[in-house]
């Protein structure tokens, strides 16, 4: 995930810069549309609780992600109703700047355009399985 317009993007995103807005609006209108719940589970690890409505979509997004991003893990557990996606990077300055930026784009969103704290874990990584064993 990266724009122009930040900073925060790492070099090892392969993404041309002329698609990273693109790619940005994609995650933000997933966000406003489908993420119920935002929880910060240690400075590498997000998890996003998004409707289930929006599985195929949210698999689709996060495989091409990773294709620009080799250093994101996209996770999917199951939840009531819902689906937990559990973003990871590598624990370093640079990589836990982005999972920053994604919380504060994923708060906005939900919150309809007005930032707002998220729940943070004490650095306890929470347990649960991966949604058919993959591992995106």
């Amino acid at each position: 995930m990266s724009t122009s317009e930040n900073l925060w993007v790492p070099s090892a995103c392969t993404l041309p810069t002329v698609e990273q807005p693109l790619r940005v609006a994609e995650f933000d209108q997933l966000f406003a549309r489908s993420v119920q719940s935002v929880r910060r589970v240690d400075p590498a690890t997000l998890d996003l609780t998004i409707a289930s409505t929006a599985e195929a979509e949210t698999r689709d997004l996060a495989r091409r992600e990773i294709a620009c991003c080799s250093f994101f893990t996209f996770d999917f557990l199951p939840a009531d109703d819902a689906l937990v996606l559990r973003i990871g990077v590598p624990v370093s300055a640079t990589y836990t700047a982005v999972v920053d930026a994604v919380e504060a784009r994923a708060l906005t969103a939900q919150s309809g355009g007005q930032q707002s704290g998220g729940q943070r874990a004490g650095g306890q990584r929470a347990g649960g399985q991966r949604a058919g064993g993959q591992r995106m």
